[in-house]
């Protein structure tokens, strides 16, 4: 499996970019970049798609075990060790359709604790929408509790960055710091 290697952006890790790319130039001409980056281990590839799907689709759970060395090396060296860890909540009908929660086995594959203080409300799912319509797309989630402490968002892959953004602007209105996100693929 190769990792991402530079060059990528320094901003979302987006493979194959040498300073900041367009998406992230995008994100900071609306001032809606609210993360202070975003690590990412795996380009999102072809070969890694279909990986995710067997994993996240398919219920092949034990896929993630292939890249837990590698996630580790990675989280160690991101620096985001210390800060706190928040998961992506799926909604329960997700969840059910799902069976698991794919922030949630990653950040115990990371062999860390995280607390889970956002709520989702069900909506189509972000793989079946276009680029223009996640962009778009209503906030989903629910903060349940503010944080007053850096933290570090969860979960798989980072296309838009609508998800973790969508979370970032509720904590970032609540006083929370410092918000960064840590995906399996950009």
């Amino acid at each position: 499996m190769d990792k991402i290697t530079t060059p990528f952006c320094p901003a979302c890790h987006r493979p194959g970019h040498e300073g900041v790319c367009q998406d992230c130039q995008k994100w900071e001409k609306t001032n809606a970049d609210l993360l202070e980056r975003n690590v990412a281990v795996f380009p999102y590839n072809e070969f890694n798609k279909e990986l995710v799907a067997r994993w996240k689709y398919r219920g092949d759970y034990a896929l993630l075990e292939a890249y837990k060395a590698h996630l580790q090396n990675v989280w160690l060296a991101s620096g985001f060790k210390g800060k706190q860890i928040l998961s992506v909540p799926l909604s329960s009908k997700r969840l059910h359709e799902r069976g698991f929660n794919q922030s949630e086995a990653i950040i115990v594959a990371l062999e860390e604790e995280h607390i889970s203080i956002f709520e989702r409300s069900h909506s189509e799912k972000q793989s079946k929408r276009g680029r223009k319509d996640r962009m778009q797309s209503e906030n989903p989630f629910r903060l349940l509790h503010p944080v007053t402490a850096p933290v570090v968002i969860v979960d798989d892959i980072y296309t838009t960055g609508r998800t973790v953004r969508h979370m970032a602007s509720l904590l970032k209105k609540q006083g929370c710091p410092s918000i960064s996100s840590f995906t399996i693929f950009r």
